[in-house]
């Protein structure tokens, strides 16, 4: 079992940015890939990034691509997502998850067995 709490969330301008973390315990996340997803209300959970076992690859969609960056700290047990340049569109619930079933990371959400409860972001106009 992996616990997984986030945190970091908050309100921010247009523009600005935020750094999201994620906290693993109960086993180590060094044997799992690692995702960030995003909900809005009333739509389905979407991938924002995802990082490879040992971190050597990292993936993102084109909505985020050069200004979200995720990166991993095995030893610390963490995961973080930098999201610079953000758009009220980035305002949603953000989750982090963890993925027994891959080493690569995945954009499909049910390829992932762990999730945190999520934090907010808010992108004002």
């Amino acid at each position: 079992q992996v616990q997984l709490v986030e945190s970091g969330g908050g309100l921010v301008q247009a523009g600005g940015s935020l750094r999201l973390s994620c906290v693993a315990s109960g086993r180590s996340i060094s044997d799992y890939a690692m995702g960030w997803f995003r909900r809005t209300p009333g739509a389905e959970r979407e991938f924002v990034a995802a990082i490879s076992w040992r971190g050597g690859s990292t993936y993102y969609p084109d909505s985020v691509k050069g200004r979200f960056t995720i990166s991993r700290d095995d030893a610390k047990g963490t995961v973080s997502l930098q999201m610079n340049s953000l758009q009220p569109e980035d305002t949603a619930l953000y989750y982090c998850a963890a993925s027994g079933r891959t080493p690569y990371g995945s954009s499909v959400s049910t390829m992932y067995d762990y999730w945190g409860q999520g934090t907010q972001v808010t992108v004002s106009s």
